[in-house]
């Protein structure tokens, strides 16, 4: 029986793929193909007709019916690149997004001095928290998540990364496990800020893959960021940050929110596509 070539092999997936549904059919399909076979991208490209013997590509048929069945990429390849680190990702936690890299690297571009302390709620996969621990080295990071599965995710990326004596993990429903005396001089979050119809109506990716508790939230999506909002400041030392991930239809209710709690400084920042998607704001003092 004539064997396939690499590329006639990855022409095949990427038509599949494209048959079910899946969005940037031929880069999953070169992103899966590369991953099976230990290729990066640049290395398919070399080798387009290299014939693949049968061992190969039962290697790579089952990640292609995978991906066909909308699991997504980054659970099939069971990881993500974050802000410059590697971090495992599975159904325990929400996949990390672009938006939420970027709203790393806002604050390690605004939050000036580096702070001492900082508190990343509702951790997921540990990414964010990882990423301003490695961003910021002197700084203690504490990191909070009310599903046991995602910190148990969280641990072994703080493991994988060396982390473990600087990024301190906590069973805790928002602020409910935080001593009261403990303060910060950073907390950030991306909560769940969907509302159950955003849910529904989403991709396959995250309707069926993702976990509900990292993605919806009642009032309308609104009601983890009303519970951070209204209780950020009896953790933040003076004059410190409150920085959120939102919903882009979010702002006016919330900013209005943080204003009447007392918020200085309250500012919206766009994401890479323009839309409104952070909120940061200061507590009142020095």
């Amino acid at each position: 029986m004539a064997l396939n070539s690499l590329l006639e092999i990855l022409q095949k997936s990427a038509g599949f793929l494209e048959t079910r549904g899946v969005e940037h059919a031929r880069l999953n399909a070169e992103l899966l193909i590369g991953h099976a076979l230990g290729l990066k991208r640049m290395e398919l490209y070399l080798q387009f007709e290299r014939l693949l013997p049968e061992a190969e590509l039962e290697k790579i048929r089952p990640l292609i019916r995978r991906r066909g069945q909308r699991e997504p990429l980054q659970h099939i390849i069971g990881s993500v690149e974050f802000g410059g680190l590697e971090f495992k990702v599975d159904r325990r936690a929400l996949i990390p997004r672009p938006e939420t890299e970027y709203l790393a690297e806002l604050l390690g571009r605004e939050v000036q001095p580096a702070p001492a302390t900082v508190l990343d709620l509702g951790t997921g996969t540990g990414a964010l928290a990882c990423a301003l621990a490695v961003h910021w080295p002197e700084a203690r990071v504490w990191a909070t998540d009310v599903s046991a599965d995602a910190l148990a995710l969280a641990g072994e990326n703080v493991a994988a990364l060396a982390l473990g004596e600087r990024v301190k993990l906590l069973a805790s429903d928002w602020f409910a496990a935080i001593p009261t005396e403990q303060r910060f001089d950073v907390i950030v979050a991306n909560p769940p800020y969907l509302t159950e119809s955003e849910v529904t109506e989403a991709a396959p990716e995250v309707r069926e893959f993702e976990p509900r508790l990292a993605l919806s939230s009642p009032e309308e999506g609104q009601a983890s960021l009303h519970t951070i909002i209204d209780g950020a400041l009896a953790y933040l030392n003076p004059g410190c940050w409150l920085a959120l991930e939102t919903g882009i239809a979010q702002h006016e209710a919330l900013t209005a929110r943080m204003t009447t709690a007392g918020y200085d400084a309250v500012s919206s920042r766009p994401d890479l596509t323009g839309r409104d998607r952070f909120l940061f704001a200061r507590a009142p003092g020095a």
